[in-house]
């Protein structure tokens, strides 16, 4: 990874992710158990914390409250693109960040709007993150991966780019 800066990574992880609409949001929960669960990131911040909204009577705000640490993960098949993000859940509850926040899409699931009650914010204070992003194009990959089956052998696909990124 060329960047040193704390700027320079969090620019890194912003493009890694920005074309990326859902993301796998895992977290512990009271049995132990690792739970995913599809979440949009709404924002990557300038420290590179990413933001969701959830309800406040939702698993996910229960599992981060004995267990902060989650992982995010992101992925881009077409483009073969994936990242996954680790850190520290935080819960939010601040009504002026809510309503900032706010979209259209957020508003088809919370359909009281920015000023329900149940309506509240997770920041993931990203610590770090892993990303994969292959040169090989789609069709390529299918080739190569279809000429190995036949072989027996591994497939000759361009395995891209592989880096960590640390916030």
């Amino acid at each position: 990874m060329s960047a040193s800066t704390h700027s320079d990574q969090v620019a890194e992880l912003r493009s890694k992710i920005k074309s990326i609409r859902f993301a796998m949001f895992t977290t512990v929960n009271e049995q132990g158990r690792l739970v995913s669960r599809p979440m949009t990131n709404q924002e990557t911040d300038s420290d590179g914390n990413l933001w969701f909204y959830t309800a406040t009577d939702s698993e996910l705000w229960e599992d981060i409250v004995a267990r902060p640490e989650v992982n995010v993960s992101f992925a881009e098949p077409d483009d073969h693109v994936y990242v996954s993000v680790s850190g520290r859940a935080e819960r939010i509850v601040d009504r002026a960040k809510i309503k900032a926040m706010w979209n259209g899409a957020v508003q088809a699931w919370y359909p009281h709007g920015p000023d329900d009650p149940h309506v509240v914010l997770v920041r993931v204070v990203s610590s770090s993150a892993e990303y994969w992003d292959s040169n090989a194009g789609k069709v390529v990959s299918l080739f190569e991966m279809a000429k190995a089956v036949l072989t027996g052998t591994t497939p000759e696909v361009d395995p891209g780019e592989h880096g960590r990124i640390n916030l």
